[in-house]
């Protein structure tokens, strides 16, 4: 199920006479070893079995290795260490256990003082991404305070018997209620016409903060900020997930359920760069890329610059 890095995906343009401030992300991301200085890790999970089991347009398997290409091109602006952690891969339906798997090698890739960037592949990914964070937090000698700020259209806290691309925050609210944490999530850009009055009574019984797509704007940006701030002050680490659908269709038309409205990429951006800025963010993911359904792979290209962004 975990497959080893296939470094022949880092190709791209060379351009050798700029010298080393010529350089770009192909030549200097390394695979990942044990004896690794700490650095981002990105980790791949290739998944279609939750989006094809929330009825939605199935191809986000693809989506791992076609960011890693859009990112292979893109310029070396970085100080830190880049790796291809490889990539955890779900066989046929057997979604749980690619979970658990992804949890596996989320938790081995912080206990070795990695920051985990998860490409993905369907939100499912993000139930496996918090596994393994829960896992590393279980080994410290107070258990911290876990936040999570997601940017998504939808809250994703399905009811069903089975795990799906839109069941993966009620998941990890029954996790948290099991082992006595507190279930602490903040969304921003929730779209009311495509989250049922269920959902939404679901979000308020479990105390879930979230802006709706129509107040994340950049006239609107402080008062976003400072929602964040303010949340991430009441933990004590952040677990930043970014599902693509959040962004406006005609930015991110590759996912399964591209948005009419969205959030537009500017403020995307923002919050991202506000969760980094807090120094408390462990764990990031990025998910829903569909390449399948990609229009001149525009949507690989808005995920590898998050990407970009994310491990600068």
């Amino acid at each position: 199920m975990y497959q080893v890095a296939d470094m022949s995906v880092w190709q791209g343009r060379n351009d050798s006479e700029e010298g080393a401030l010529g350089r770009r992300w192909h030549e200097r991301v390394q695979q990942l070893h044990e004896a690794a200085a700490a650095g981002t890790a990105l980790l791949g999970f290739a998944c279609d079995a939750g989006v094809s089991r929330n009825q939605g347009r199935p191809g986000a398997k693809e989506g791992p290795q076609a960011i890693r290409k859009a990112l292979a091109n893109l310029a070396w602006h970085h100080e830190g260490h880049v790796y291809d952690g490889g990539t955890v891969a779900c066989e046929a339906d057997a979604l749980e256990d690619a979970q658990a798997e992804l949890g596996r090698q989320v938790a081995h890739l912080l206990a070795a003082g990695h920051f985990p960037l998860v490409l993905g592949g369907g939100h499912e990914m993000a139930y496996g991404s918090f596994l393994g964070l829960a896992r590393h937090a279980e080994l410290q000698k107070r258990r911290p305070r876990i936040g999570i700020v997601n940017l998504d259209a939808h809250f994703d806290l399905r009811a069903g018997e089975r795990a799906s691309s839109g069941t993966p925050f009620r998941q990890i609210a029954e996790a948290c209620e099991a082992n006595g944490a507190d279930f602490l999530y903040l969304v921003y850009g929730i779209s009311e016409p495509a989250n049922t009055e269920a959902l939404f009574h679901r979000a308020r019984s479990l105390g879930v903060q979230w802006r709706g797509d129509e107040d994340c704007h950049r006239d609107n940006l402080e008062n976003l900020l400072d929602t964040l701030t303010f949340f991430a002050d009441q933990v004590d680490w952040l677990y930043l997930t970014v599902c693509l659908d959040v962004l406006p269709a005609g930015v991110a038309p590759g996912v399964s359920a591209p948005a009419p409205y969205g959030v537009e990429l500017p403020v995307v951006e923002a919050l991202i760069d506000a969760a980094k800025a807090t120094g408390k963010l462990m764990l990031a993911d990025i998910a829903e890329l569909n390449p399948s359904m990609d229009r001149d792979g525009i949507t690989a290209k808005v995920a590898a610059r998050l990407a970009w962004r994310l491990a600068r």
